[in-house]
């Protein structure tokens, strides 16, 4: 079993170089969770804070990047299910174009990720966005190699059927 560096509990987390470690690829995996730009912003914020209360609880069974990864994924997870975010999203207001939109001509890919079910959309994120391996995303989403395995499977049969055509040649 492969172990990590465990932190001395009355050592305080370098912050700034967790920020400049992981902060842009956390930005991007939480808009592609969240589909909003400020939404992704003040997720990360949340698990830049949660990080830091909780560092003396970080126990080196996993990597540092697995454990902060597993933290946005429960901040975005807790932001969809709140009720302020349904109200907004009932109302429309998450209806804006993608803060993509400008960067990206071809969002086809983004757009069928963003249209997976979350357990899904959360293995590719992970996967080929986070650069995680199966090992990885299994301890931040606290299930099994073997279910990590299946949805990352489940995921792309998904997204080679919708987007045969587009991508795929079949």
């Amino acid at each position: 079993m492969e172990q990590y560096s465990v932190p001395k509990k009355e050592d305080e987390p370098d912050m700034e170089r967790l920020i400049r470690q992981y902060g842009d690829s956390l930005l991007r995996m939480c808009c592609l969770y969240l589909h909003d730009l400020q939404l992704a912003e003040d997720a990360v914020q949340d698990t830049y804070i949660k990080v830091y209360r909780k560092w003396d609880t970080f126990k080196g069974k996993s990597s540092e990047k697995t454990w902060i990864t597993s933290i946005a994924i429960n901040v975005c997870k807790s932001r969809l299910r709140s009720s302020w975010y349904n109200m907004m999203l009932f109302r429309g207001e998450q209806e804006k174009e993608p803060f993509y939109e400008d960067k990206i001509k071809d969002d086809t890919i983004l757009n069928e990720i963003a249209g997976l079910k979350p357990k899904y959309r959360e293995v590719i994120l992970l996967f080929y966005y986070q650069e995680l391996k199966i090992k990885e995303i299994a301890a931040a989403l606290r299930i099994t190699e073997s279910s990590a395995t299946v949805r990352l499977s489940r995921a792309r049969e998904q997204l080679r059927a919708s987007l045969k055509g587009w991508y795929f040649d079949e």
